[in-house]
């Protein structure tokens, strides 16, 4: 089955159907688990730690599906359910005082960052309480609080902008990293090339992460990109070691973000890192996914992150009863936050104009 369109064809020549018709090609599997990732240098409370996280974002995410359907989430949202072991990864690895920029699919980095529950799940319902007091919503999660610094809705937009925190960070000299998250359809972007090439010829302290889940919205990916990995396999040209990591292996991932975080505050530069993951759901509330295999997606649903972790916790010392209490504790902050979120007013008529202009309104344009 074709997989590339034939140049030689004739336009007059039907399509190869198998081109198009997305769901009839062959099946993108995930690699298999390493098991030797189980001796990794990880202390057992760190990955307490990390198996927390991933049952937070994935739980705080199913409760914002269903208040979606509630008609109670405002506008459309984008779920990483399936690839929370990226932002937990990282989110474990960084500095407090880092600075995390993200796409609009923002939920799990902007909670890994340390955002509360609550006020995040309030954005989401457009609430006054809510981390922007409902003026950001879904897709533009921020809070300069915790250096959460946006969830860009324009794709690449904030790889620049990331670059700007990093030198800035270089200039004062506080050892800060920038890291700038994205998906594979970022890397045809003429912004991910210039963000690249100024993070290197700047040596800045950036750490580029290319969550790849095997879909550009709805383009299976290596149908419009030249090499096989479309993060990493463009570093060489800028310079960058193109680094692929696990992106269902929150182990995997702490210890590559480790890596990178470490090497940018030695001030030997940025780093690119792929991570291969899998959004169990289609791109968008709007998109029932059924472009995709439906062998492909059962594959990755058995890959799932944190159903592979828990087994690992249970191997490396874990016991069913810890994990179990850990289960139960991040129920009950999930209902606390919906509870939270649930009360909040809508924003009143009187903060239209506020935070729009930096003195905090328009008078001054009259």
């Amino acid at each position: 089955m074709s997989t590339k369109p034939h140049f030689d064809q004739k336009a007059t020549e039907p399509p190869d159907p198998g081109f198009y018709d997305y769901s009839r090609r062959p099946v993108r599997r995930p690699d298999p688990v390493n098991m030797d990732n189980d001796h990794l240098d990880i202390h057992l409370d760190r990955r307490l730690e990390l198996y927390e996280s991933q049952l937070v974002l994935r739980q705080f995410e199913k409760r914002a599906y269903d208040l979606f359907l509630q008609n109670l989430v405002k506008g459309t949202s984008h779920l990483s359910l399936g690839m929370e072991a990226v932002a937990a990864g990282f989110g474990r690895a960084l500095r407090q005082d880092d600075y995390v920029f993200a796409t609009y699919r923002g939920h799990a980095h902007t909670i890994a960052k340390g955002a509360p529950l609550g006020p995040v799940m309030a954005e989401l319902l457009g609430r006054s309480n809510g981390i922007l007091e409902g003026k950001g919503g879904s897709m533009h999660l921020t809070s300069a609080q915790h250096n959460m610094m946006g969830s860009y809705a324009i794709i690449g937009a904030h790889l620049c902008v990331a670059n700007g925190a990093a030198w800035s960070a270089q200039m004062r000299g506080t050892e800060q990293v920038a890291v700038a998250f994205f998906g594979d359809g970022t890397t045809s972007i003429g912004a991910f090339h210039e963000a690249l090439n100024f993070a290197v010829v700047w040596n800045l302290p950036t750490v580029f992460v290319c969550e790849n889940n095997l879909y550009m919205e709805y383009t299976p990916s290596d149908l419009v990109s030249p090499v096989e990995h479309p993060g990493a396999g463009r570093g060489p040209a800028y310079g960058l070691e193109g680094v692929v990591v696990d992106g269902n292996d929150a182990d995997a991932v702490y210890l590559v973000a480790q890596a990178a975080l470490d090497k940018a505050r030695r001030g030997d530069g940025p780093s690119l890192i792929e991570a291969k993951t899998y959004r169990s759901g289609g791109h968008s509330r709007a998109d029932p996914g059924k472009y995709r295999p439906a062998e492909e997606v059962e594959a990755w649903d058995d890959r799932d992150p944190i159903p592979m972790y828990h087994e690992r916790m249970l191997r490396v010392g874990a016991t069913e009863a810890q994990l179990a209490e850990i289960q139960q504790s991040v129920a009950l902050r999930v209902d606390e936050a919906t509870e939270f979120a649930k009360a909040g007013l809508p924003p009143d008529e009187s903060a239209l104009m506020t935070d729009v202009w930096a003195d905090g309104g328009s008078a001054w344009r009259n």
